[in-house]
């Protein structure tokens, strides 16, 4: 099953994926038991609701009522959905910590960082390039992960029973906000360089847990202006799926709705940044009109993506 959400005359809708159309499950009333209509009023609505709610939005799938669907092609597809919270997981491919310059416990431990929906855009919509903020903004592929029931202290076993799916994010990162260095030590403000307007990318669409057999088998990958920037598999993570899971939950109770994005591998634009600790050659900041594309697909099935999200940014437009 993939979620998406939707405007439609004005108003965020969620929808499913079936191949070239969106089923709104809204629009298929008929269909559904007296009041179970809330269950589909947001994304996060749908998640919160569990298994109810995904064994009706299967039947509503497999009846695929006529009424209820859209062409995809023309949508104007939102945000999949709005995490009330974003845990935020760095340096957990090993690749990326060899490219850039760490702090003492890069690759000890996962560094812990938080964004909100305040940071959300949705696929295709652009990427704030505010030089008040930064002259030097980055971006960072990267699997996430939808918490779709509660749990605190929640074992690494026992973790899969808690995501409700998988999606694509893009850590929209300033860079000279984020690393700080002083003679040979570094450290990092992952606060003003990691949280901020437009900083997190997320969709087009949520893959359902089901659809994927092992989180820790997909390829990841970003081009930018179609030149191939990173090209990684999740296999790489330092900590998988489920060790993030387990150690979020030691600081939050993980509820439903809340986002983990896992890290992100190798190539980014800080690898060549030798002012910031990058270890490689050749300049690849980013600046306005870039296009950007990320994309998780499962290994070997190119025909069939977890997900591919497109941007681009665009310059911050003084208002003094």
């Amino acid at each position: 099953m993939k979620l998406v959400s939707f405007l439609r005359d004005q108003e965020v809708r969620i929808g499913f994926l079936l191949d070239d159309k969106i089923l709104e499950p809204c629009l298929a009333r008929s269909s559904l038991p007296p009041g179970e209509e809330q269950m589909f009023r947001d994304a996060t609505s749908f998640i919160r609701a569990g298994k109810p709610a995904f064994k009706l939005a299967s039947r509503l799938i497999e009846q695929r009522p006529t009424n209820a669907l859209h062409p995809l092609e023309g949508a104007k597809l939102t945000a999949p959905m709005l995490p009330s919270t974003i845990l935020c997981a760095g340096s957990n491919y090993r690749e990326h910590n060899d490219e850039k310059a760490g702090v003492p416990m890069s690759g000890k431990e996962p560094e812990f960082f938080i964004k909100t929906s305040d940071s959300v855009v949705s696929p295709g919509e652009g990427i704030r390039y505010d030089e008040m903020l930064t002259r030097k903004l980055d971006c960072e592929t990267e699997l996430a992960i939808v918490i779709g029931k509660a749990g605190r202290h929640i074992a690494t076993e026992r973790a899969p029973e808690h995501v409700f799916g998988y999606t694509i994010a893009n850590d929209v990162t300033a860079r000279d906000r984020q690393v700080r260095r002083s003679e040979s030590f570094t450290w990092y403000d992952l606060g003003r360089g990691k949280a901020f307007d437009s900083s997190a990318p997320i969709g087009p669409w949520i893959v359902t847990a089901d659809e994927i057999d092992d989180p820790q088998t997909l390829d990841i990958k970003m081009r930018i202006n179609g030149e191939l920037r990173q090209s990684s598999n999740t296999k790489n993570m330092i900590w998988t799926c489920a060790d993030l899971i387990h150690f979020f939950s030691i600081n939050f109770t993980l509820k439903p709705g809340m986002m983990i994005i896992t890290g992100t591998p190798a190539g980014t634009a800080w690898s060549v940044d030798h002012e910031l600790g990058g270890r490689y050659s050749q300049s690849k900041a980013l600046s306005p009109r870039r296009a950007i594309a990320s994309r998780a697909t499962r290994s070997n099935v190119k025909s069939n993506p977890s997900a591919c999200s497109k941007m681009r940014l665009f310059k911050r437009t003084s208002t003094r």
